[in-house]
């Protein structure tokens, strides 16, 4: 707990509080598992055989990943230090460079795009309980037809809120009951793709005609798919790269979680996304057209008892995705904007609702929808945040921090009136930058590079308006 008067406190509250000893118990095995639970969801498996269905041969598609998951390791890390060495969550550690009251602008976007991102990952849990209610319940198929609302019929409103529930309820049993499920759900995904793995060999008489499928795409066409698709991957975890803290301030030692990270993030995105990319191509083989949906094609399946238990993993795999990805991080933003009224909890639920707010169904209807406007859009937003936490912790303040002063009023990061202008510019500046491309058509290659893009611009232009602080604004050991 932070040591200061009570009446010196300002956007303070015991879940933002920095971690006590007792609390940091996280291993590498728990960030191993955090990471195979969060990278073994459906949401990898729909981008990587979108890639095929955009054109990309497999060896192209796997490559893409591959790369795109070794460069956002790099902010990951980065940005893992501050949460492990100061035991405080993403809002708090925002408040260093954007100010006590100013982080709220980095929180309110994170947990914006996570609210995006937990009615994504909602909807494909939906889907597939759906696909369960027709199995068992006569008539329901007929019975879900019976109206249609913002794009969804009634089955699918039904099915969306089932797992909505069940995603509320685990948040409501706190962040302990968030790592003992990761613990044991993230492999259950992975036996799922193993078993769609098996079928497209079977089904497509070897691997030799799903390797042999040949790119769509060649030369300029094949450039203009590549480049957006590789800034796609790095925008795929651009949310975990800003608020990793949120997870390694509960870590025993740097070293289980870096290592818990690097081996757990590029080796289990690039196995789950061949595994996606395979059985995308044998659905060319098999069905003559590129399903890039695994929930999509189980309903292909036939058998009932195969069928039934590869749902229930669809179901237990996009909990734990949804629950530590895109539910812990918002609540923790949402008490950086209202302390005084939120915890862990009741900022969970503001999340649910935003998720439902968000059509989230309409995001994942169309792999161009999907790759090219959802995730290139939000990149364009969470890169200059990322460049800002990295220039300010270890260039600028050289990775030290007055762990005190990030919870009171008047001292360094109070800046004026609590926001520190220079990070607000730098940020505008690189989300312009990074997004002008989408309106510009002459510019639109910035906009395929948009996370790199913002990185670079914003980093840049923070340090620079930061060297020209008349306050003291640096921290001493």
């Amino acid at each position: 707990m932070v040591k200061v008067a009570d009446a010196d406190l300002v956007r303070y509250n015991e879940d933002i509080a920095p971690t006590e000893p007792s609390q940091r118990n996280w291993t590498l095995y728990n960030y191993l598992s955090l990471w195979i639970g969060m990278a073994h969801n459906i949401p990898t498996y729909l981008m990587a055989g979108g890639f095929i269905a955009l054109g990309l041969n497999w060896w192209e598609a796997i490559l893409t990943v591959l790369v795109g998951n070794l460069i956002v390791l790099v902010p990951i890390l980065l940005n893992s230090h501050a949460g492990t060495q100061y035991g405080i969550p993403f809002p708090v550690y925002a408040r260093a460079s954007f100010g006590v009251v100013g982080a709220g602008v980095p929180a309110l976007l994170r947990a914006l795009v996570a609210a995006g991102w937990f009615g994504i990952e909602t909807a494909i849990g939906g889907q597939a309980i759906q696909t369960f209610l027709v199995m068992l319940i006569p008539g329901w198929g007929h019975l879900s037809t019976a109206f249609t609302f913002v794009g969804l019929n009634f089955g699918g409103w039904v099915s969306f809120l089932l797992f909505w529930f069940l995603n509320i309820w685990i948040i409501y049993h706190g962040i302990d009951a968030v790592r003992r499920f990761e613990a044991w759900a993230g492999p259950l995904v992975l036996l799922l793709g193993i078993g769609l793995l098996l079928w497209a060999y079977n089904a497509a008489h070897g691997f030799g005609p799903m390797l042999n499928e040949p790119a769509k795409v060649h030369g300029a066409a094949l450039w203009a798919v590549e480049i957006p698709a590789l800034t796609s991957v790095v925008g795929f975890w651009a949310t975990l790269s800003l608020n990793i803290p949120d997870f390694t301030r509960f870590a025993k030692s740097q070293r289980a979680q870096a290592w818990g990270q690097a081996l757990g993030l590029p080796t289990t995105m690039t196995v789950f996304s061949a595994i996606g990319v395979l059985v995308t191509s044998a659905t060319i083989v098999v069905f003559h057209q590129a399903i890039a949906d695994p929930v999509t094609l189980l309903g292909h399946f036939h058998n009932v008892l195969l069928l039934l238990i590869s749902l229930g993993a669809v179901v237990v795999a996009t909990l734990s995705v949804n629950v530590a990805a895109n539910v812990v991080s918002p609540a923790y933003d949402f008490i950086q904007l209202f302390p005084k009224h939120l915890n862990f909890s009741r900022a969970g639920l503001l999340t649910g609702i935003l998720g439902i707010v968000m059509v989230p169904w309409l995001l994942i209807s169309n792999p161009h929808i999907y790759i090219f406007s959802w995730l290139n859009v939000y990149s364009g937003f969470l890169g200059p945040i990322a460049g800002i936490l990295i220039a300010d912790y270890w260039v600028f303040r050289k990775t030290t921090l007055a762990v005190v002063e990030l919870y009171t009023k008047g001292g360094r990061y109070y800046y004026a009136n609590g926001y520190n202008w220079r990070a607000i510019a730098a940020l505008a500046a690189g989300v312009v930058v990074s997004l002008i491309g989408k309106v510009v058509p002459a510019l639109a290659w910035l906009f395929n590079y948009s996370w790199f893009v913002g990185f670079i611009v914003a980093f840049i232009v923070y340090l620079g308006l930061m060297q020209t602080a008349e306050s003291p604004v640096l921290d001493t050991p």
